[in-house]
């Protein structure tokens, strides 16, 4: 509304030499500790951070912090990966490893356990595919978990998480998607939002800010 606009300029709410007061920062750490809280409950995992910059670096970040978590160089695309995800992913994370792309199989799953190998450090799967096909990701997560390997799930379409199995629950272990289909404007640097959610255990691993609540 236009009259938060007009509010949040008054002198008692921000002055010209610093952003810091403590009724403008106060609410934006609670806006963030809400949004992360909805992260967590449609993705299904345990910690998200408060966002990246777009679904694509998202995912690049996952892959360079599943490398640093498993101490392995290589990557694994699924073939069923938005390529422009996949090319972001080379970009970055390529630099400091292997990436390999499967097979492109429109319409069914490709065999993503027989290519993991003992240097595979994750692999990366989007949940609905670049096809629109939706699948079942827990035997893929049983096979990579037994091997060291990491899931990475990709959603695209964020809102589809309303609807189908959440990837926390097919033993994702970190989970990057796109946010801008819950109805990102053309403003704060641009229309997306990376989201980023993964498993406790890897927080101190997790790139980007992340806001607490105190117990105090």
């Amino acid at each position: 509304p236009a009259s938060v606009a007009h509010l949040i300029q008054r002198s008692e709410f921000l002055t010209s030499y610093t952003p810091y007061q403590p009724e403008i920062a106060q609410g934006t750490l609670q806006t963030l500790f809400e949004f992360q809280t909805q992260v967590v409950l449609l993705t299904g995992m345990d910690v998200a951070n408060a966002s990246l910059y777009d679904g694509s670096t998202a995912t690049a970040e996952a892959v360079l912090m599943a490398k640093r978590i498993t101490r392995r160089n290589k990557a694994i695309l699924s073939g069923g990966l938005h390529p422009h995800y996949a090319e972001t992913v080379e970009t970055v994370a390529g630099l400091s490893g292997t990436v390999v792309r499967g097979p492109v199989t429109p319409g069914h799953a490709e065999d993503m356990a027989a290519l993991i190998d003992e240097d595979t450090a994750c692999v990366v799967v989007q949940n609905p595919d670049v096809f629109g096909l939706i699948r079942d990701l827990s035997p893929l997560a049983a096979a990579a978990h037994d091997k060291g390997v990491l899931l990475i799930v990709v959603v695209v379409e964020v809102v589809s998480l309303g609807l189908i199995e959440p990837p926390g629950a097919m033993g994702a272990d970190i989970v990057a998607a796109e946010g801008q289909s819950l109805g990102n404007g053309l403003n704060f640097g641009g229309p997306y939002v990376g989201l980023f959610a993964i498993r406790e255990p890897f927080l101190r691993q997790m790139p980007g800010r992340i806001a607490g609540q105190t117990v105090d």
